[in-house]
């Protein structure tokens, strides 16, 4: 059950409350950091997945675990940037849309699940979450990039429209195939 891949899938989760306090330290060190935490909750992302395939040990908690990790990660970092101001105003509805998803495409994967169908997930719904993972990322450092020069907030925000966008799409591809299942 504890293998390096559920581990890894496990740390994702485990990093939220750091990742979250981070927002609360003083800036821009707490930026700084949750931008380390993220970048290294994404790449465990990357690995927990590519290690359990690779090594034969895909297991039942991990298929579980996986997108549990994700949805939590993803849903902590909108809340935050939000709560702290650092995405405001329109682009809020972005942030809304992108955690609208979330929930609904969670709760079609539940049902489907529960009527042995399986929704794979399409080349488009990995690029939107590339690009939403990128959002975040820039979002998260919105108060420490600036110290280089970046603008990571801007970034961040043009980043965030093109997931939500990217969001709408795939959202409805999954709704549309899962509907199919349920009349």
């Amino acid at each position: 059950m504890w293998t390096l891949p559920n581990i890894l899938t496990m740390s994702r989760i485990i990093v939220i409350p750091a990742l979250v306090a981070s927002f609360f330290m003083e800036q821009p060190f707490g930026s700084h950091l949750a931008f380390v935490l993220f970048g290294l909750a994404g790449i465990t992302d990357f690995f927990d997945g590519y290690l359990a395939r690779a090594t034969g040990s895909e297991s039942k908690i991990g298929v579980f675990l996986d997108p549990i990790a994700d949805k939590l990660m993803v849903g902590a970092v909108i809340v935050m940037v939000v709560a702290v101001g650092w995405v405001s105003g329109v682009h809020v509805i972005a942030a809304v849309i992108i955690m609208c998803r979330e929930l609904l495409v969670s709760g079609l994967r539940e049902f489907l699940a529960g009527a042995q169908v399986s929704v794979p997930v399409t080349m488009l719904a990995k690029w939107k979450t590339t690009v939403q993972m990128l959002a975040l990322g820039a979002l998260v450092w919105a108060k420490g990039a600036p110290e280089f020069g970046l603008p990571a907030l801007e970034i961040g925000i043009v980043a965030l429209w093109v997931a939500a966008i990217l969001t709408l799409y795939t959202g409805y591809d999954y709704l549309r195939a899962g509907l199919k299942h349920m009349v």
